[in-house]
């Protein structure tokens, strides 16, 4: 079973979050581009681009934060925040 946690954070407080899970046979690389997909609508939100720093946090630490800069649209908080939590 993958599970994506994703947290939207202002002011140093998590304000929104959510728990994908995917027990599909996509690859681990399908799976996090799907979970993306639907915290983006749930979220109501445009989909963040992966910069070179964010796609080098998420392969050291299973980890990423997007930014204001990753997305295309102004956003109302700090950071979107995503972790693998299982896989």
């Amino acid at each position: 079973m993958f599970r994506l946690w994703a947290k939207e954070f202002k002011d140093n407080r998590m304000v929104k979050d959510m728990v994908i899970e995917d027990d599909s046979k996509d690859t681990r690389t399908h799976k996090v581009f799907n979970a993306i997909e639907k915290i983006a609508y749930d979220f109501d939100l445009s989909k963040p681009i992966w910069l070179d720093s964010t796609i080098e946090e998420f392969k050291r630490h299973d980890k990423a934060r997007f930014y204001q800069d990753s997305f295309i649209d102004s956003i109302d908080f700090d950071f979107l925040e995503i972790h693998v939590i299982e896989e």
